[in-house]
């Protein structure tokens, strides 16, 4: 086992955590660019191509007409993207401001939402507040429909500051208070109609309307207010832009990006009382979000060309969506909607079994990540699932992993040689002793299926593949 980091492993170690992970073919193109070359690869946007909405809905009509729950569509578009960040920032989004769509009554606003994760999440801080602010699916989750000058509602006001920006212990119940009165006359319009005709459908095939954001000036109080030692006639956009600047949001949102690209850190609701697994890091990552003011995309550079980025190689649990998601890529499964049936869409449906139901968080909290995603019952679902496809070598992906470990032993074929090269062939694992030696003890237990693995061995190199899908490692990455 080789654990020196090479520029191969590198390059595979930002795939799995800027994408999905990458194929053997992938990961020749990366070895050819320079490292730093590579991030910006990741990092520019882009027009992403991926499987079009038109030949989707044209495939599965009830997704178009917003009947049924919508993740597959999503899962459809980080499937096939080409712009593996666009989708991956949109995940790690989600997973801070929490929407459920059950609440919502109206899948389309959810599938609004994760697009402005994706237009905006490598943006400016304050400007993805603002624009989660205005999104009709964040209005009616929080309730700031109800929020009225003559009747404030705390829920998004409190959820701004608690979850969604700074933390507990970073403002006081009258910020609450008061950043609450900010957002009064943030809501939806025509409400009472919308409401009515979300128990409806449209007339085929537009399904149901969508929400509106609207904002109601007679219904906003413009009195004088004071909100972290600021006082004016505050409206919402001068709390965002006030919250963005304390140094609390800079730290909120390093750790975040922390436990999202780089280790698992404790769930965010102990943040107050725990301090951050790498101070340093979090420090770096402070000081370039006020040096690029508040730029999402500017510190993620500092964080993937930083020490303590590269030297976290297999330090996260993957989250079901990263597991299903990367593991379907790998496969080549359901990336062309040829061929493909309804099966699709159980594929999500796995990942809510797993633990993350996507569109469908357990509470506006959102998920607690690292090890509380492996339960007994979630790993043997993890396990099983990922063992399954990469069994199947009639998937062009598992049939290209089995021909290239094929062609690394043209010239020369021994016990060692065959489990490297399947570890390299899924995306340059790195497997413990332990691991390696159970794959060892696998591969001499038919010294004959080893001298005849270059002509006709498929079925025990998918066997070595599926040990390693079953392994800790592959959990992580």
């Amino acid at each position: 086992m080789n654990k020196t980091i090479s520029k191969r492993n590198l390059a595979a170690h930002l795939a799995r955590r800027a994408g999905f992970g990458a194929n053997p073919e992938q990961l020749d193109h990366y070895e050819t660019i320079k490292y730093v070359d590579l991030v910006e690869q990741f990092l520019n946007q882009h027009d992403s191509q991926h499987m079009p909405d038109d030949l989707i809905f044209r495939r599965f009509p009830n997704m178009h007409a917003q009947l049924t729950h919508n993740a597959m569509h999503w899962a459809l578009r980080m499937l096939s993207t080409d712009h593996e960040l666009e989708e991956k920032i949109a995940l790690f989004w989600h997973g801070i401001f929490a929407t459920g769509e059950g609440k919502l009554n109206n899948f389309g606003a959810s599938t609004n939402q994760i697009d402005t994760f994706r237009k905006h999440g490598l943006g400016t801080f304050d400007n993805l507040l603002l624009e989660l602010s205005k999104d009709p699916a964040m209005l009616i989750w929080l309730d700031n429909q109800t929020n009225h000058r003559s009747e404030i509602n705390e829920n998004y006001g409190r959820e701004v500051l608690e979850l969604f920006s700074m933390g507990v212990g970073n403002y006081s119940e009258l910020d609450i208070k008061e950043c609450s009165r900010a957002f009064t006359g943030w809501t939806v319009k025509n409400a009472e109609y919308m409401a009515l005709m979300a128990n409806k459908d449209s007339i085929w095939p537009y399904g149901r309307i969508f929400w509106h954001f609207e904002y109601r000036e007679e219904d906003h109080d413009d009195e004088k207010k004071k909100f972290l030692g600021t006082e004016g006639n505050l409206n919402g956009d001068d709390v965002i832009k006030i919250i963005c600047q304390q140094e609390a949001a800079a730290r909120f949102v390093s750790r975040h990006l922390y436990n999202f690209f780089v280790a698992d850190e404790v769930p965010v609701p102990q943040w107050d009382m725990i301090p951050p697994r790498d101070p340093e890091a979090i420090d770096i990552l402070t000081d370039a979000y006020f040096e690029h003011n508040h730029s999402i995309k500017a510190m993620l550079r500092v964080l993937f060309n930083s020490k303590f980025f590269m030297e976290s190689m297999f330090m996260r649990v993957k989250s079901p969506a990263e597991l299903i998601i990367g593991t379907l890529r790998s496969t080549n499964e359901y990336q062309q909607l040829d061929g493909m049936d309804t099966s699709g869409y159980q594929i999500m449906e796995e990942s809510g079994f797993m633990g993350q139901k996507l569109l469908n968080p357990p509470s506006v909290e959102g998920w607690h990540t690292g090890k509380e995603w492996i339960t007994s019952g979630s790993l043997i679902d993890r396990v099983n699932f990922a063992s399954r496809y990469f069994g199947d070598d009639s998937q062009k992906g598992v049939n290209e992993m089995v021909n290239r470990v094929k062609t690394s032993l043209a010239k020369n074929i021994s016990e060692d040689r065959l489990i490297d090269a399947c570890l390299s062939a899924m995306g340059e694992i790195e497997v413990s002793e332990h691991t390696y030696k159970t794959l060892m003890e696998f591969v001499q237990t038919d010294p004959e299926q080893l001298l005849s693995v270059k002509s006709s061995g498929n079925n025990f190199i998918k066997g070595i593949f599926q040990i390693i899908a079953s392994s800790k490692e592959f959990q992580m990455c």
